[in-house]
């Protein structure tokens, strides 16, 4: 298979009914906010969700969550160490980082997508690893159109944790939801790193099948079933390597706008496509 020949860029629109997209442990576990009420889901955030999505089609993923994990490492270090063919990479003192790196890309889909730094000291080889692998694909930060509201429910626990207390109702806790917003987030895929990742077209369709699935097989008791949903998914495929526009160009051709100052609904918000002459842009519901 071949690297990808041509540039990529696409957007996501999401919406959020009353779940916690992502929330900001240093503000105790709230909704993820801007300074002017704006709410934002961090790359981070949208990353891990595209590495559980290929992980969920069959895919091998180095990062994988705890929770989510098919394999018996514990730790990036162990899972580095228990493939074979960078074992012995490690080893051969001949060996250079990008011999190592190339290996790593190979082996797993989200190394070759967004990049990742092998840091480690004292290997099993004897020695210490320190590779840097720098991904193609990258991706915004998402913001939502419109402020958000939060919504702070106080919770209480109705078991006891340890035996011979007399009452149960004791702990309390705060629940945070965002009753509804729309988000939106931007990303590219950059074809010299895609050469040197070796991240083919073919992975790029499974990048925009993830997008289009972000939120399934994602249920929490922060975000229920079905409270977080991909509306739309653009997705630019240029004509060259270089593309025919910049991404911020193309980013900003699209805008999704609110049409009231209170948006309760996904149909109280507009999206406006311009248009890019010899760019089409191609438009998918999301599922």
């Amino acid at each position: 298979m071949s690297s990808l020949d041509h540039k990529i860029d696409f957007a996501v629109v999401l919406s959020v009914t009353g779940a916690n997209p992502n929330g900001d442990p240093l503000n105790g576990n709230r909704p993820r906010q801007n300074y002017d009420g704006y709410g934002e889901i961090s790359d981070v955030a949208i990353k891990r969700k595209i590495r559980n999505r290929l992980q969920d089609l069959g895919e091998a993923i180095f990062v994988q969550s705890n929770d989510r994990k098919n394999d018996v490492y514990g730790s990036l270090r162990e899972r580095a160490e228990g493939n074979t063919r960078l074992s012995e990479v490690a080893k051969n003192k001949k060996a250079t980082s990008d011999d190592f790196a190339e290996i790593a890309c190979q082996e797993w889909i989200d190394v070759r997508s967004f990049g990742q730094v092998f840091a480690f000291k004292g290997a099993a080889s004897g020695g210490g690893v320190s590779v840097g692998v720098r991904g193609p694909v990258s991706i915004h930060a998402a913001r939502s159109v419109a402020p958000i509201d939060i919504t702070s429910t106080q919770i209480t626990k109705s078991v006891n944790s340890e035996p011979g207390k007399d009452r149960g109702s004791d702990t309390m806790g705060m629940k945070h939801r965002v009753d509804f917003g729309v988000y939106v987030f931007y990303g590219s895929i950059n074809t010299q790193l895609a050469e040197k990742t070796g991240f083919t077209n073919e992975d790029a369709d499974k990048i925009k099948q993830a997008l289009l699935t972000l939120f399934e097989n994602d249920l929490s008791s922060a975000r229920p079933e079905g409270s977080m949903e991909v509306r739309k998914l653009y997705w630019w495929e240029h004509s060259s390597k270089l593309g025919q526009y910049s991404s911020a160009q193309v980013h900003r051709s699209l805008a999704v706008s609110s049409k009231v100052d209170e948006p309760q609904s996904f149909d109280d918000y507009a999206i406006e496509l311009s248009a890019l002459d010899g760019l089409k842009a191609e438009v998918l519901d999301g599922r």
